[in-house]
């Protein structure tokens, strides 16, 4: 891969590291204990299984594997001291953690979870709506071809006008220019292990598109079981998934095919997905190192079914209207990453990655009736890489400490074109832009605990952007406004009161820069980042045994956001993005997890949030005091697992949000709020084959996505419900 040189402050990051790594070879290994985790399922109550967590193997070692997948298991084990403010939703493998990097569980404070057992028997059409079960995660629906929809949190709505939550895929940075999130779609349910999601603004690993906080999808590696699905259901549904996993000796390796086609619940709503990856890893335990290769392919073609008029929408929701009879869209992403790390001792340990992804999206569209098709084409290639060291060494004035470094690079070379357009055929041009985004950062953190109910984490993130940019219609070039060195300070501390309680707070500064054209200085005057600086306090607590939950407050301030201008109908536009003004997030979190016995568990989380505009941009006073279009007032979310019988299991949950306002002078009525339940049946017909009935939307609720900009408006309904039916084999 063709890569740009790295600034000064990467090699000064790399030459720091360097130093560091020496220090660390010359310290005398020490025995390490304290947070070592046994390769098991997650030990909170809201975390025990209510089947296995590792699928059976090709060879039964014991009596038990004689027994159906989904029996039940013994009750968990009283918890020890609370040493996180981590909530876990679903089963999951957790591996030791007395070496290596820090663990994202120990070192951020509103941090969720969700395991294979909650992701890998759902059948979606895209992978983002899985995220509906995260607590305080805002999921928006546009059910628009290609584009169906996004998710987000912490105030920021998912429109796509902000796109505030970094996005990674085993650890590989997956975002594209604008910050949103096109390869998710390529990881199926049945391939993933676990997301971890981190909110707030205390997570210093990341800097572009950190500005709310992250999500990981990390996916199955290693093993040597294998599990096939196969889905039919409602409005044309066809799924395959085969997932497999071989090791042997050094080597491991994994490979995934997924496959889905649908006719959708509306008309001229067709998509056909194949997503394929393979993972290849040679691990070296005698000499302390591990060197991978991962790679990831996905390609979609769909039909846009178009935005109705309220009335339409709420009175005939499956029609598709004539105008949009020519809409279409195609995506292909890929991903390829090499993945080395090691230890230089017992108590030192370093990681790299390097990474190349690939976004092509070709969309034809047409928003309203009054308004033009455009093609929209945009072509990406963003070349990266990330390193990081870490140090534990032994020390008598405290408990634990932990040293972590780290860099990361990542250059960008994208382009985006835009048409007028009559049924697909070209009629004019009115964008063409060939830019440059290189961004560098430099980040240091440390977990101390001076005794042991104590743990304090202090941070610090430095960033450096640079690009160039190429309109290529009016023959100008424009460099990336000066940003200079975005210095992002973090702070974090967490105290165990008792074994069954913590109280922890955080505090922290994240940034963000325009998008598109508006990084770059078309104007004489320079801009600074926008500064997202946030703070949170709460408490994770165990009153029963059986019981766990964690309430929170946060805010969330910005100094001068900026938010991409739709522009929908006006041709041709003027670039990308408009001032909002000085902003202000604020919000509750209540979460509730119970395993009530070892074959009942339920849990809810709720989340009350504001985004308001605290000093607006000149050009709009009358936004003064109002909210943020697109951010609903609360998020609810829930399920029930209860297993019936040895062999049978119920599964229930559910999902909702307020509604909130189109616009920013909160002058137009107020839509989007809904609430819908989903359910499934699962019959363990033998240890390796298992029956599964799933209805979405069981009461069937009407939810209607909407969108409004310069006096249009626009409506997409969500789906119906609807049933599938699906048969999973483990081998």
């Amino acid at each position: 891969m063709s890569l740009h040189h790295p600034s000064s402050l990467t090699l000064a990051a790399l030459a720091a590291l360097s130093l560091l790594s020496q220090a660390q070879a010359q310290s005398a290994p020490q025995p390490q204990s304290g947070d070592t985790l046994a390769p098991t399922a997650a030990t909170s109550p809201a975390a025990t299984p209510l089947s296995p967590s590792t699928p059976p193997s090709n060879q039964p070692s014991s009596a038990a594997s004689s027994l159906p997948a989904n029996a039940p298991t013994a009750a968990p084990a009283a918890p020890a001291a609370q040493q996180d403010a981590v909530l876990t939703l679903g089963t999951v493998r957790v591996e030791a953690r007395s070496k290596g990097p820090l663990d994202v569980r120990r070192v951020f404070s509103s941090v969720d979870v969700l395991g294979a057992s909650l992701l890998e028997d759902q059948h979606a059409d895209y992978s983002w709506e899985l995220l509906t079960r995260a607590p305080g995660v805002q999921v928006t629906q546009f059910k628009q071809g290609t584009d169906a929809g996004r998710f987000s949190f912490r105030g920021f709505n998912g429109e796509g006008r902000v796109n505030a939550v970094k996005l990674l895929i085993d650890g590989i940075p997956s975002n594209d220019n604008a910050g949103g999130m096109p390869y998710l779609d390529a990881v199926f349910p049945l391939e993933m292990e676990r997301i971890a999601v981190v909110r707030g603004t205390n997570d210093a690993r990341y800097g572009l598109y950190n500005i709310a906080g992250n999500a990981d999808v990390q996916t199955r590696q290693g093993g040597n079981e294998g599990q096939a699905s196969v889905t039919v259901g409602s409005y044309g549904t066809r799924e395959v998934q085969l997932a497999k996993g071989w090791e042997s000796g050094d080597w491991s390796q994994n490979y995934f095919i997924g496959w889905r086609d649908s006719d959708g619940y509306r008309d001229h709503a067709d998509a056909h997905k194949l997503a394929l990856s393979g993972k290849w890893f040679y691990t070296r335990n005698d000499l302390g190192w591990r060197a991978g290769l991962t790679a990831r392919y996905f390609h979609n073609d769909a039909l846009e079914s178009g935005y109705l008029t309220r009335e339409e929408a709420e009175q005939t929701p499956r029609i598709s209207p004539a105008y949009a009879a020519s809409d279409r869209s195609e995506r292909t992403v890929s991903q390829v990453a090499l993945h080395l790390d090691g230890r230089w001792n017992e108590v030192s340990s370093w990681t790299v990655k390097a990474y190349r992804n690939a976004y092509e999206n070709q969309r034809f569209v047409r928003f309203s009736a009054a308004g033009v098709q455009q093609e929209r084409d945009n072509d990406e290639h963003h070349e990266g890489l990330l390193a990081s060291a870490s140090w534990r060494p032994t020390v008598d004035w405290a408990h634990e400490v932990v040293l972590e470094g780290g860099v990361e690079a990542q250059w960008q070379h994208n382009e985006a074109q835009r048409y007028r357009t009559v049924d697909r055929v070209r009629t004019s041009q009115f964008r063409a832009w060939d830019f440059d985004q290189d961004s560098q950062g430099v980040y240091v953190q440390a977990l101390i605990r001076p005794v042991a109910a104590l743990s304090i984490i202090p941070a610090l993130r430095l960033e450096h952007l640079d690009g160039q940019f190429h309109d290529l219609l009016a023959g100008k070039t424009y460099a990336m406004y000066d940003y200079g060195v975005v210095k992002q300070p973090k702070l974090s501390v967490i105290y165990a009161i008792t074994p069954q309680a913590s109280v922890y707070a955080n505090w922290g500064r994240t940034f963000q820069i325009g998008s598109g054209i508006d990084a770059y200085k078309t104007q004489e005057r320079n801009l600074r980042p926008s500064l997202n600086t946030g703070w949170e306090s709460g408490m994770k607590w165990q009153p029963l045994r059986v019981l766990e939950g964690r309430l929170s407050y946060w805010e969330q301030r910005a100094t001068g956001e900026v938010a991409r201008v739709l522009g929908v109908d006006g041709l041709p536009d003027a670039g990308g993005n408009g001032n909002v003004g000085r902003t202000r997030r604020r919000g509750v979190d209540l979460q509730l997890s119970a395993q009530w016995s070892p074959t009942s568990r339920t849990w809810v989380a709720y989340s009350r949030q504001k985004a308001t505009i605290v000093t607006p941009d000149p050009s709009a006073p009358l936004t003064a005091g109002k909210e943020i279009e697109n951010v609903p007032h609360y998020l609810v979310s829930g399920g029930w697992d209860q297993q019936l019988a040895p062999r049978w299991k119920l599964s229930v949950w559910g999902n909702g949000q307020g509604g909130y306002y189109l616009e920013r002078t909160n002058t137009v009525a107020r839509a989007g709020q809904y609430i819908q339940f989903n359910t499934s049946l699962t019959y363990q017909a033998s240890q390796q084959w298992s029956l599964q009935l799933q209805v979405k939307n069981l009461a069937n609720r009407h939810y209607l996505y909407a969108w409004y900009d310069s006096g249009s408006s626009g409506y997409s309904p969500a789906d119906g419900r609807s049933a599938y039916v699906s048969a999973d084999w483990r081998f």
